[in-house]
């Protein structure tokens, strides 16, 4: 145990449980990973992203060794925030190479990130855009997630539009893909999509789309943050077709599931919860409801806490959690984005992820969380 001076008085860390191998797993989890930042590149952090290649890759091993897939390049790893997509593209073949070495599973995230939204820009630029990504996702050796385009959203004059791009896309790959639903509390700029502002009418144009494109269709993730729509739309998806929740909110209780079909999970929190989560779903393939929910619940305040509004800040939690873990030695991130959270916000993701018992080490934990708030006006 050691002690740590926060702003709203000290805390006392404990260590938590042991890792464990994963075992039995009768969910498919993606987790979406993070990038690590090198905080000694000569460069603009603002307008460059600069890699460090061996702690990135390092973490996505982290992250097979507990049983998870890999998510990669998608918006926890900075895309739309920092990430430019001829990053993305290498961070996608480093990965998936390192994935086919270890025979481990991944899958890439494929949007428009390179064509700039605009009054010109036209539901044809939308369908290339996407084409250029699929391809190079589909070379690299990678299943595709098909990421929401900002362009899109701007573009689509209406459902019409959306079924147009998406069976266009779809028919082009050579296997099906993951579509990824990301709401507009993750990223404003995708408001209206699928043509409407209300959810639920847009769930009928995206279900539509599915069912119409099926083969090429292997899940939906849908980030929504409403265990309510996901189970509406699990219900309602055609067989053979996945749904992914990206709810980390609700995780717990949409991956066990009910009496008509259960979530597997392509979620953020998995990448700083993965050794939780790990013993999670391990209760999980046992049948043991209670220790799945006892290794679960610690997370879920926690989680919340890191996905609270403006949600599209949650990576900051993310990488913070990396940098106390000991996955990283220093707590910088592409963009100066470890500046869209509050001290005191960083001092409760310490209070949380102390109950929840994901500190293995709380003297490294400590030791690196001082300088954090040293340099923000906390005394040691």
């Amino acid at each position: 145990m050691t002690t740590l001076n926060l702003p709203g008085g000290a805390v006392t860390l404990t260590a938590g449980p042991a890792p464990e191998a994963p075992h039995g797993w009768t969910r498919t989890a993606y987790a979406a990973a993070h990038v690590v930042n090198d905080p000694l590149a000569d460069c603009d952090p603002w307008l460059d992203c600069p890699i460090d290649w061996d702690r990135t890759l390092a973490f996505r091993e982290h992250l097979w060794s507990q049983g998870f897939g890999v998510a990669e390049s998608m918006d926890t790893a900075q895309r739309g925030m920092g990430l430019d997509w001829p990053t993305s593209l290498e961070l996608i073949q480093r990965a998936t190479r390192n994935a086919k070495a270890g025979g481990h599973l991944i899958a890439s995230g494929a949007g428009t990130d390179h064509l700039t939204p605009g009054p010109d820009v036209t539901v044809d630029d939308v369908i290339a855009a996407y084409e250029q990504q699929c391809e190079a996702v589909e070379a690299a050796g990678s299943r595709v997630i098909l990421m929401a385009s900002r362009a899109l959203a701007q573009a689509a004059k209406g459902p019409e539009d959306y079924a147009r791009v998406y069976g266009r896309v779809l028919s082009g790959l050579s296997q099906p893909a993951i579509l990824h639903w990301l709401g507009e509390m993750f990223d404003p700029a995708l408001a209206g999509y699928w043509g409407s502002g209300d959810h639920m009418s847009a769930m009928d144009t995206c279900l539509e789309v599915i069912e119409a494109n099926a083969a090429k269709v292997e899940g939906i993730k849908i980030s929504l943050l409403s265990a309510e729509k996901e189970i509406a739309m699990r219900r309602r998806l055609p067989e053979g077709v996945t749904m992914y929740t990206g709810d980390d909110f609700n995780y717990p209780e949409l991956i066990a599931g009910d009496a008509q079909g259960h979530s597997h999970a392509l979620l953020g929190i998995f990448d700083p919860i993965a050794q939780s989560a790990c013993r999670a779903l391990n209760r999980l393939g046992q049948g043991d409801l209670d220790g799945y929910h006892a290794e679960f619940g610690p997370t879920v305040p926690l989680s919340r806490h890191i996905f609270k509004a403006p949600t599209r800040f949650y990576k900051t939690g993310v990488v913070f959690m990396a940098y106390l873990t000991g996955h990283q030695d220093h707590f910088t991130m592409i963009g100066g984005q470890e500046s869209t959270r509050s001290t005191l916000h960083l001092a409760d993701i310490i209070r949380m992820a102390n109950d929840a018992g994901l500190f293995a080490d709380p003297d490294l934990a400590a030791a690196r969380a001082r300088p954090v708030f040293a340099a923000r006006g906390v005394a040691p």
